[in-house]
């Protein structure tokens, strides 16, 4: 994404990881010298219920706002169960892109969820089973959301990835890099 603001909303369960996606993209961004800010949504939440985590990257100025993201550019799933309990691509802007942990085809996406946005793929929990050995996604989602977006560099994400997960780092590591490879675009522009 070549804007100077990108706002990303992410969307899972408790547990899942959507804040720890976040704050990785925002400390990412941050080492790349732009300006990144990262924050859940907070309510009542518990282990598994659906939870929201916000992301904004700015490339020239601060950032200002402290909102949360009702028109994001990208939206984000972990839990693809979420698409048929909630509209996640509520206010997503023209031209956005929805990147959904799931098995199915873009296409298939689409029509069962009526999508009409631009998606990117990836089985992102059998990656996440395969290397890290548990079905939790937030690091490999990561990586398909910097190969969606082009947000960071995913060398940017070594650093706060081993700062967060330690001796796991290196498991995380590669799981983010399989997902960025494994990631597949289905463009859909909106005049």
């Amino acid at each position: 994404m070549t804007n100077d603001l990108v706002e990303i909303r992410w969307h899972g369960r408790g547990g899942q990881g959507a804040v720890t996606s976040a704050e990785l993209l925002a400390q990412a961004a941050i080492s790349e010298g732009n300006y990144g800010q990262a924050f859940p949504s907070f309510g009542p939440e518990r282990r598994g219920a659906p939870v929201m985590a916000f992301v904004r990257i700015a490339k020239n100025e601060p950032i200002r706002v402290r909102a949360e993201i009702t028109q994001p550019d990208v939206v984000v799933v972990l839990d693809p169960g979420l698409l048929s309990i909630a509209n996640v691509a509520a206010g997503l802007k023209k031209n956005g892109i929805v990147v959904i942990n799931t098995k199915k085809m873009a296409e298939q996406i689409r029509r069962e969820f009526g999508i009409n946005a631009s998606l990117a793929t990836v089985d992102a929990t059998r990656i996440a089973q395969e290397l890290l050995g548990v079905p939790i996604t937030n690091t490999t989602m990561v990586g398909a959301v910097v190969r969606a977006t082009g947000v960071v560099d995913t060398e940017s994400l070594i650093e706060p990835l081993k700062n967060r997960f330690g001796r796991l780092a290196e498991r995380n590591v590669n799981a983010m890099k399989r997902a960025y490879e494994e990631t597949v675009i289905k463009e859909l522009r909106v005049g």
